[in-house]
């Protein structure tokens, strides 16, 4: 088990804050042993919260040309149409991964190939299940060029409680199916747009694991 770079940022203030939540509450309460127990029992609560959420877990990842790969760990809580109006500009199979603040939050991409578009929006922070939250909260698009010529477009988008995305994708990046793209902080959710007459492996309400479950077959 790895923790991933975007942690240390809040892990160092968490730290900073625990020593400050222990000292000053030893310095207020006069080494009251009750009072101290509970800003330690805070301070190292927040801690595990911190070590927990961006945990990196060492996994044996599914490579696969002829696949869709899961971006990321979550529920799936959408599988319909839809017309694609930012980039592909035509009618995708929507899938649609919910990640709430227990799961993993490194996104993969799904499939190998060549980064067609690449561009952040900034937005709302609607939470994630909202129909509205994929065209007006804070968000990224990226879509990738499969070697059979298929574009796949897939999007970060912000929740309620994630305030910050993390895209590292460029356009004419070489994508690498299951290595990272991004990082959503605090549960939010990720958006795949498949092409329409995709093979669809998974079924509304299944859990799936990033870099591993095979969401559909090109």
């Amino acid at each position: 088990m790895k923790f991933h770079k975007e942690g240390y940022p809040s892990l160092i203030s968490v730290i900073l804050f625990g020593l400050l939540l222990h000292y000053s509450s030893k310095y207020l309460s006069n080494n009251n042993s009750i009072i101290l127990f509970f800003a330690d029992a805070i301070a190292i609560f927040l801690l595990i919260v911190i070590l927990q959420f961006f945990r990196n877990p060492t996994r044996n990842f599914v490579v696969d040309n002829d696949s869709i790969i899961a971006p990321a760990d979550g529920k799936v809580v959408v599988i319909e149409d839809v017309f694609e109006p930012e980039y592909l500009k035509c009618n995708c199979k929507q899938i649609s991964i919910f990640m709430s603040p227990i799961n993993v939050h490194i996104n993969r991409y799904p499939l190998s190939g060549e980064v067609t578009y690449a561009k952040y929006h900034p937005g709302k922070f609607l939470v994630a299940w909202h129909p509205k939250s994929s065209t007006e909260n804070e968000r990224t698009t990226v879509s990738v060029k499969h070697k059979n010529g298929q574009e796949i477009l897939f999007r970060q988008i912000a929740g309620a409680l994630a305030r910050r995305i993390v895209m590292y994708s460029k356009v004419n990046d070489a994508a690498e199916q299951t290595t990272e793209f991004g990082f959503i902080k605090f549960g939010s959710r990720v958006d795949l747009f498949l092409p329409i007459n995709s093979k669809i492996n998974v079924s509304l309400n299944e859990v799936v694991k990033g870099g591993i479950t095979k969401i559909a077959t090109l």
